[in-house]
């Protein structure tokens, strides 16, 4: 019963008017903001800042010495400590270029993926 004496006393306080209540300075302050740009506008603008991706020419030197060792995604990523998705981002020509990563795969693979000597070993 010691946790309804404890609602009474409470209840009691604030009846007696000994609680302090005061407005939190910047309380509610995650309002949702309404945009003011129009949607038009928006659509327009992304469409002009896009990432640059991996060129085509990489994703099918990557593809084709891949398989030409006979390794799946899986296997390549496990030989360069990276996730599969980033395999396959790099094969759909979708990932953005990291020098270090194409660095490995050129490694591993013992073929230039990037400028004039690519594809080849």
């Amino acid at each position: 019963s010691s946790g309804s004496s404890g609602i009474n006393a409470e209840y009691g306080a604030s009846r007696s008017g000994n609680v302090d209540v005061d407005k939190k300075y910047g309380a509610g302050g995650n309002q949702q903001r309404t945009c003011q740009k129009n949607t038009a506008n928006l659509d327009r603008e992304t469409e002009e800042l896009k990432h640059e991706t991996v060129s085509k020419d990489f994703s099918q030197h990557l593809r084709e010495a891949r398989t030409a060792k006979g390794w799946t995604q899986k296997d390549m990523a496990q030989k360069i400590n990276e996730k599969p998705q980033v395999i396959q981002e790099y094969e759909q020509g979708k990932a953005l270029p990291n020098n270090q990563v194409q660095s490995k795969m050129e490694r591993v693979l013992g073929v230039h993926l990037r400028g004039k000597d690519a594809g080849k070993p």
